[in-house]
């Protein structure tokens, strides 16, 4: 009878939780992981409160190019308060792509997202700054927070700064009613904070990183930026990533002159994509004063001329990557600068520049076969270390 009363149950029910914790953390592949839970309640539960990440495919994903030929996933409160209740311990959550999603659906984050480090709201169109309330609420440890394009405002910022202290990578890109009130907000209480992306954010002008010695990686494309603002971005020392492409309409001239003023001598990737009215004395000063610059895209960057090419070739020693695709003043004199410079020049992203001559460029291949001429235009991007 013993015997029988012993057979009756299976002995995985009899280890305690820490074992079976343990094995379920061997188990390699998904399909092993749900027939673990399927086990028994006890087994559901330790297969619930393993769960680390909870990520939706949906079509307005960034993360991956092939998710946008799939159709969105339509999350509901219900269906997330569920979810939510199940994983209590999720680290990582991604609601990307999720459109409809109101404030509701992020209220019981307040109570159960203690664990969350990473939260993404691409493109969740209904949440606002009440939604960031329930996030602020009970996502105290959070890290990393993407909120692309969401109907968010300064008071939303401010919340968030006042209680996620820990916020290191934060992107704020499409959020146009935010403004350098809310950023300061983040600098300021956010000590860890170290890469925005505020790009196409029109009442952003650069002021609010004013003094912000942690930030080292910023996108600011597009935005409305404005010499003291490009100041108060540099002024903390830190910064070694910068896109600052597409600010014709904002800076004239040389507004961009301060970047090479000693405080941004870590610049490692520096975009001035489409910056068409920057001119020789910004160049210069640039390459004297961020002598760290390892690329540096200069597309359709039309003002800069032979003296500040000659600048480049003479002071960048630490350049891999230059983009010069239709600059219409690069001739013959300036490729032969950045020739005879640049010694470190592994790549140059090269077309359309309508005063180089053909001759020019069969001497450059000729003289810097290390060199590799790419005649297309690629786009800077941002390195694996910089978000």
């Amino acid at each position: 009878m013993e015997n029988d009363s012993i057979d009756h149950f299976p002995y995985i029910t009899q280890l305690p939780d820490d074992c079976l914790y343990f094995i379920f953390r061997r188990l390699d592949s998904n399909l092993d992981r749900e027939s673990f839970g399927l086990t028994c309640r006890r087994c559901l539960h330790i297969q619930n409160s393993s769960r680390r990440s909870l990520h939706f495919q949906c079509a307005f994903t960034q993360r991956s190019i092939a998710s946008l030929s799939q159709s969105s996933t339509e999350i509901t409160s219900f269906h997330l308060h569920r979810l939510l209740n199940r994983f209590q311990q999720l680290q990582s959550l991604s609601l990307s792509g999720c459109t409809d999603l109101p404030d509701s659906g992020l209220s019981l984050l307040a109570h159960c997202g203690s664990y969350l480090q990473s939260l993404h709201l691409d493109c969740c169109f209904g949440i606002t700054d009440h939604g960031l309330f329930f996030v602020a609420s009970g996502c105290t440890s959070l890290t990393n927070l993407s909120l692309y394009r969401c109907n968010v405002t300064d008071i939303g910022l401010e919340t968030l700064s006042k209680s996620c202290f820990g916020l290191k990578d934060v992107n704020l890109s499409y959020c146009g009613l935010i403004s350098d009130h809310g950023i300061r907000a983040l600098s300021q209480k956010c000590p860890q904070l170290r890469a925005v992306k505020v790009s196409h954010c029109k009442n952003v002008n650069g002021i609010g990183f004013l003094g912000c010695q942690t930030l080292t990686n910023l996108e600011a494309e597009s935005c409305k930026l404005e010499p003291e603002g490009i100041m108060g971005i540099v002024s903390g020392g830190g910064l070694e990533y910068l896109s600052v492409s597409n600010l014709i309409w904002c800076i004239q001239g040389d507004g961009l002159l301060s970047i090479g003023a000693g405080y941004a001598a870590n610049l490692r990737v520096l975009n001035f994509r489409l910056c068409r009215t920057t001119g020789d004395e910004t160049i210069v000063a640039i390459s004297k004063g961020c002598p760290l610059l390892e690329e540096w895209n200069l597309a359709l960057c039309h003002e800069i001329r032979v003296s500040g090419w000659e600048s480049i070739g003479l002071n960048c020693q630490n350049l891999k990557r230059l983009h010069v695709n239709r600059c219409r003043n690069l001739c013959d004199q300036g490729l032969q600068a950045l020739r005879d410079g640049c010694k470190r020049l592994s790549i140059l992203y090269f077309t359309r520049c309508r005063l180089v001559s053909s001759t020019a460029i069969e001497i450059f291949k000729c003289l810097r076969s290390d060199v590799k001429i790419i005649e297309e235009e690629i786009m800077c991007i941002a390195p694996d270390w910089a978000f």
